[in-house]
């Protein structure tokens, strides 16, 4: 019998495939299939050469695409037949260098099988800290620059023994190339110290928790950079980091050992992990190419997974090797258990384990009983794990700027020696309406590609002023990067400069078009424009809620006109007014302002976002009852601000629904002034669910809504009804039931005056749980399609995505009007 011809062809796989164990994949499935050649990373992505029979290579390629290892993005495979070559063997070669087109993977939690080794006392790794393997562990933290190798992170101080080294070239074994792999005598270390840098003598993780269980505050070196810890029952140092972080009133989040421990806090309901949930976890993308594609050019244009979340998903959110912060129901218990954490809030911002360092303080805490049997079984500890980030600055990463920064705050510090390249914050998500919904996209998601459906030049897009990310495109890729924070103060514009290089160093590209923010004076716009002048290369101004909505757009791929929503705190308008509730029709790079809501009075200008009874007294003044402000408000500043109101004075105006929110938050007396941003609009809409979970939603709404001719929206009526209610968590809900007829009617109206029926929403107010499932509900049953954020924050996180959009089909034409 004729043996069959051999043939030989060169594959190059693209997307998140170094630093996944994906050549050790390809070597194992060459071994099954037969074939010979070699597979190495390059800066494009993963390239190898195979050889063998048709069937084999036929084979070969879809099981590339459909699989791909666990933390694997495959976006596309490319075949190109190649002359026979005489191989012997399949190999991994060494990697080869170049311009950069592929891209590092999020970090990941530590996964089942490093578990299992972690708390096996026969096993080498047993209680390392830094146990790790090709399915798990860090990723972009450690990486400084592509292709993934060890040299080029900051496991590279740290050369393999020779038992890692046995690993790492043991085919069969599942750390076979695995880059951060290390033990006990490979290091790193773990190390404790004294608030004044002087060594704590003994094991540090049970120094460690002696030192928790004792009232005492432990600065602990994560993924992405430092925690505050402290024993979540101990109300007085909760209360004491409070006050040293001048944290008065937010909410901390809290670390436990596993989803069985959340039950006396808060209510989590679980669900049998469907494959779609699966992708979410991976990094809210599709993960596999389309099937109907042999060479394939980007991720599956399809919708996100996320989409097909339900509520009964919270567990499987929690328990994502991602491991974000998941936003639960509260407990009647939790208050009082967990005193001081999230100070009359109703939910609880939860986490579990992702380091082998936490995993190893719930163990020490547990007894350090032997295997993973006690992962399953309700554990008693609570830590209040908080960024480490003084004053809203960006989380601290290494030893010398914790000690500096955090001096006065941490009473212990609980180090290691692997360095953190690049600072990466926790992530952020709720579940409303069936769906996971970002508040904060960082650690675990970033810096993932978003693919878009269009290429152009490079593109580097500077964000917002507030919850700034920075944004660079790569052919169809856009990558945002982690979260960078609100650009107020010194240590947050240096972060911002420091990410945008590290994003254009480790994707190897060189921005051709810089875009930025309509407003002149904020610090992401001067950056942009100093880096643009210093490289000669053009820019594009995006007004705010154009990039709001334009986000949403590209995430989803949409190409044409629509209607955008965008409804948030405050964007400065092409008008130069402070706009934040706005109607418009998007196309690409076209913005046309269809209608916003009636613009209110400021009095004290940015003050009101602080003190939302001015934004009520400004509703009152606008409703003629300007002498009623004075005895309202007990508030030495009341008879001024009524007096400023009447002569215009320092009262700019805005059509925000962010101080709308406000005003009806004040009016009611449920928030008079603020201790972080939002405040008052969380505790609106958390009396509101009180009384809707009890009641159902209002059917009677006094004082309505009125719709213009010229597209203005005018919410004065309800609010003023608002005024005369006694109930407040009622009322609370009549607004919010007010508030979803209005927007409803509204986008109706332009919808059939423009016969466009597809609608894109963004801003910060779509955070509100009732607001966004009532709202996409409504306008569906009206024939309304409704894209929403799904792989990022409705939020201002976004904005540097929206820019990157606009400036991507500006090349066409730009204007919003």
């Amino acid at each position: 019998m004729t043996a069959p011809a051999l043939l030989s062809q060169h594959i190059r796989v693209t997307g998140i495939v170094q630093g996944v164990g994906f050549r050790p994949f390809v070597w194992r499935l060459a071994q099954q299939l037969g074939l010979r050649g070699w597979v190495r990373n390059d800066a494009q992505g993963v390239e190898l050469l195979a050889q063998g029979s048709q069937p084999g290579l036929a084979e070969l390629q879809e099981r590339l695409r459909l699989d791909a290892p666990p933390l694997a993005r495959v976006d596309s495979v490319k075949v190109h037949a190649l002359p026979a070559e005489p191989f012997t063997a399949f190999s991994i070669i060494a990697s080869q260098s170049g311009q950069a087109a592929t891209a590092i993977g999020p970090d990941t939690a530590v996964c089942a099988d490093c578990l299992h080794e972690l708390f096996d006392p026969s096993s080498r790794r047993y209680r390392h800290a830094f146990i790790t393997c090709t399915h798990c562990g860090p990723r972009y933290t450690v990486t400084r620059a592509l292709p993934y190798d060890r040299p080029q992170t900051s496991m590279a101080a740290f050369p393999l023994c020779p038992a890692c080294s046995q690993d790492y070239t043991d085919p069969a074994n599942r750390r076979f190339h695995a880059e951060t792999s290390c033990c006990p005598q490979c290091g790193p270390r773990l190390s404790l110290s004294d608030a004044q840098g002087q060594p704590l003598a003994g094991d540090p993780i049970n120094r460690t928790l002696q030192l928790l269980q004792n009232g005492q505050i432990v600065a602990i070196k994560g993924l992405g950079g430092f925690h505050l810890a402290c024993d979540a029952r101990n109300a007085t140092v909760v209360a004491r980091l409070r006050l040293r972080k001048n944290r008065e009133a937010k909410p901390f989040a809290v670390m436990l050992a596993n989803a069985a421990s959340v039950a006396p806090f808060a209510h989590i309901r679980h669900c049998e992990r469907s494959e779609a949930i699966h992708d979410f976890q991976l990094h809210g993308l599709p993960r596999f190419a389309r099937s109907d594609e042999v060479s394939v050019q980007g991720p599956c244009a399809v919708s996100s997974p996320i989409q097909t979340a339900r509520d009964d998903d919270q567990r499987a959110l929690l328990e994502s090797r991602e491991r974000p912060i998941v936003l639960l129901p509260a407990t009647a218990a939790c208050a009082t258990a967990l005193p001081g954490v999230a100070p009359g809030l109703q939910r609880l911002g939860v986490m579990l384990p992702t380091t082998p360092i936490h995993f190893l303080l719930f163990h020490e805490a547990a007894g350090r009983p032997d295997g993973v049997a006690w992962l399953g079984e309700p554990q008693a500890l609570v830590l209040v794990m908080t960024s480490a980030n003084p004053g809203g600055e960006p989380i601290v990463r290494d030893t010398a700027e914790a000690h500096a920064r955090l001096a006065g705050i941490a009473d212990a510090f609980l180090d290691h020696d692997r360095d953190i390249v690049a600072r990466c914050d926790d992530s952020v998500l709720q579940v409303v309406a069936g769906a996971a919904q970002f508040i904060r996209r960082s650690r675990g998601y970033a810096p993932a590609a978003v693919h878009l459906p269009r290429s152009g030049p490079s593109v580097l897009a500077f964000g917002s002023h507030l919850k700034n990310t920075v944004c660079v495109t790569r052919g169809h890729d856009a990558f945002l990067s982690p979260h960078i924070g609100s650009l107020d103060n010194a240590a947050s514009c240096e972060f911002q400069d420091e990410t945008v290089q590290r994003l254009c160093d480790l994707l190897d590209v060189k921005p051709q078009i810089v875009a930025h923010d309509l407003h002149p004076d904020d610090y992401s716009t001067r950056a942009a424009m100093a880096y643009a002048q210093q490289r000669g290369f053009p820019t594009v101004a995006v007004q705010h809620h154009h990039a709001h909505v334009a986000a949403v757009c590209a995430e989803h791929g949409w190409q044409g006109p629509l209607l955008g929503l965008a409804l948030d705190g405050v964007g400065l308008g092409t008008d130069g007014t402070a706009w934040g509730g706005e109607l418009l029709r998007v196309d690409g790079a076209q913005c046309e302002r269809l209608g916003h809501l009636r613009p209110l009075p400021m009095p004290g200008g940015d003050r009101c976002a602080r003190e939302p009874w001015r934004m009520a007294a400004s509703v009152l003044h606008e409703l003629g009852r300007n002498a009623e402000i004075a005895q309202r408000f007990q508030d030495p500043a009341a008879s001024t601000v009524a007096t400023m109101l009447v002569r215009q004075f320092n009262s700019p105006r805005t059509s925000s629904m962010g101080r709308a929110f406000d005003a009806a938050a004040g009016l009611l007396g449920i928030s008079h002034t603020m201790a972080y941003e939002a405040q008052a609009a969380i505790l609106l809409e958390q009396a509101a669910t009180l009384h809707i979970e009890a009641h159902g939603w209002p059917t009677s709404m006094p004082g309505g809504y009125a719709i213009g001719d010229d597209g203005q929206l005018d919410l004065l009526p309800v609010l003023g009804a608002l005024n005369k209610a006694g109930d407040a968590s009622q009322a609370a809900a009549v607004f919010h039931a007010a508030l979803v007829a209005a927007l409803t009617e509204w986008v109706i109206q332009a919808a059939n005056t423009t016969g466009l029926t597809t609608l894109a929403w963004g801003g910060g107010c779509f955070l509100n749980t009732l607001l966004t499932s009532q709202l996409r509900q409504n306008l569906q049953h009206r024939g309304i399609t409704v894209l929403v954020p799904q792989r990022t924050s409705p939020g201002d996180a976004s904005i540097a995505l929206g820019q990157v959009w606009v400036a991507l089909h500006s090349l066409e034409a730009t204007t919003c009007v």
